[in-house]
């Protein structure tokens, strides 16, 4: 083998190996879309369900999956048609001191679990936190022990943020 012919393949050798230590964007951008798909999928917010207003009491305790309601449809469907629910706050006693919706009781999510025995199974069971998270988790908790006909109102913060009144002690 003449030198030329040796130093042709080293140089493809050596610039296969400087390829080998580059990331293909095409790979790279098909990798970060499915991560940002996965968080999508596993982080979003549950759905806004605007159609509660027209279930039935029977559909609103079978609801298999909890739903996201926003304040409008729990003040429709729920305060104004007198509909017999339960209202949970999922907060910390401290922060339920700080002002509730009128109507609720609190059991702090890190509860929860421990004392799921207290809350009613025949009716609709509403939660919210301060910002939607902790409703969130709530419920799911609340869908894992077997409960049916469970709301997420989200926060506090955007239940105030709609006009809404809160109350201490009431």
């Amino acid at each position: 083998m003449s030198k030329s012919t040796s130093k042709k393949s080293k140089s493809k050798a050596s610039s296969k190996q400087a390829g080998a230590k580059k990331l293909n964007p095409v790979i790279l951008i098909v990798g970060l879309a499915i991560v940002a798909i996965a968080l999508f999928v596993f982080l979003r917010p549950a759905p806004v369900a605007e159609g509660v207003a027209d279930f039935s009491d029977e559909e609103l305790v079978s609801s298999a999956e909890p739903l996201r309601i926003s304040p409008d449809v729990f003040n429709k469907r729920f305060v104004g048609d007198g509909a017999d629910y339960y209202l949970l706050d999922v907060r910390t006693p401290s922060e339920f001191a700080s002002g509730q919706i009128a109507g609720a009781d609190n059991i702090s999510v890190t509860d929860l679990e421990s004392r799921v025995s207290e809350l009613p199974t025949d009716k609709p069971i509403v939660v919210y936190c301060r910002s939607g998270n902790r409703s969130a988790q709530a419920a799911n908790i609340l869908k894992q022990a077997g409960f049916t006909g469970v709301y997420d109102l989200g926060g506090i913060n955007s239940w105030q943020s709609a006009g809404n009144p809160v109350c201490t002690n009431c």
